[in-house]
């Protein structure tokens, strides 16, 4: 049976950090404040909107919510935007996306200032990434990973990782993380030729497709250590499931996140570190 590699636990200590360095801004006079700026009401952003809010009032953080029509016109939203970038008070910048079309996705994450945006969408934040620089944060999923490995004690320097998906939101952007800790990085993507054989010759298999259940026992090996960052809705089963089909793949490996309670668990707990972070630093 393999180690489950559980986020609560992770999460927790990473909220007891933030807590920690929060309330040593405070005795600094200053009071660390995420700013949530929202188009429309869509559930699922008000949903995690609520989530991201309890977390941050959990570790001493205020929240600003900026909510706005979902007609709103394009000079409206840059303003709001631009409003927040220029507000000292204002530490860290979250952005519900997809927005509208009309507002164009690309500019509206670029407009977000770097050292707020404690999503890590915009180009420069992750070109930090890239390069190793404090210029901005990891997005949170690829950090959440990370600190997965870190709580349980799994070294990646020298081991060869597959990570499996090519996104901005997770996979390059991980997989610099994880070159940034000396491992050897192979990508698979839709191209590639060959991908169980690729992904059973890792030491870490990471997997961040976002297809529920199509990781299966011919992708994994004996001893390898799984992070399976998908999540979907499983109607058939009535739950949550990964990329992974977790019946056949965990009596297989050595360890494996669960999903749920693996490396979503721990994304938004990142997020509210990388507000205390940005308070930090501003």
């Amino acid at each position: 049976m393999a180690e489950l590699l559980k986020g609560v636990p992770v999460a927790k200590a990473l909220a007891e950090e933030t807590a920690q360095l929060v309330a040593e801004l405070k005795e600094k006079g200053v009071e660390t404040t995420l700013a949530i700026l929202r188009v429309g009401e869509k559930e699922d952003d008000i949903s995690y909107e609520r989530g991201a809010s309890k977390r941050c009032a959990a570790a001493g953080i205020l929240v600003r919510s900026v909510v706005l029509p979902a007609d709103v016109d394009k000079e409206t939203f840059y303003a709001a935007l631009h409003e927040l970038n220029e507000d000292p008070s204002v530490h860290g910048i979250l952005m519900f996306r997809p927005l509208p079309k009309y507002l164009d996705n690309e500019r509206a994450r670029n407009a977000i200032a770097p050292e707020k945006d404690v999503d890590g969408c915009c180009d420069a934040a992750l070109a930090s990434v890239f390069t190793h620089s404090s210029t901005g944060f990891a997005p949170c999923t690829a950090a959440a990973a990370i600190r997965i490995l870190d709580h349980y004690g799994i070294d990646v320097c020298g081991k060869n990782v597959t990570v499996l998906g090519r996104s901005l939101v997770v996979g390059r952007p991980l997989a610099m993380l994880l070159m940034h800790r000396n491992a050897t990085v192979t990508i698979c993507h839709t191209r590639t030729v060959d991908t169980p054989a690729i992904a059973r010759r890792a030491d870490i298999l990471v997997s961040c497709i976002g297809h529920m259940e199509t990781i299966t026992k011919e992708y994994v090996s004996p001893g390898q250590t799984v992070i399976d960052v998908g999540i979907s809705w499983n109607d058939a089963k009535g739950k949550l499931c990964g990329d992974c089909l977790f019946e056949e793949v965990e009596p297989v490996v050595k360890a494996i996140t669960p999903v749920p309670g693996g490396v979503g668990s721990v994304t938004t707990a990142v997020l509210v570190h990388h507000v205390a972070l940005a308070a930090q630093n501003a």
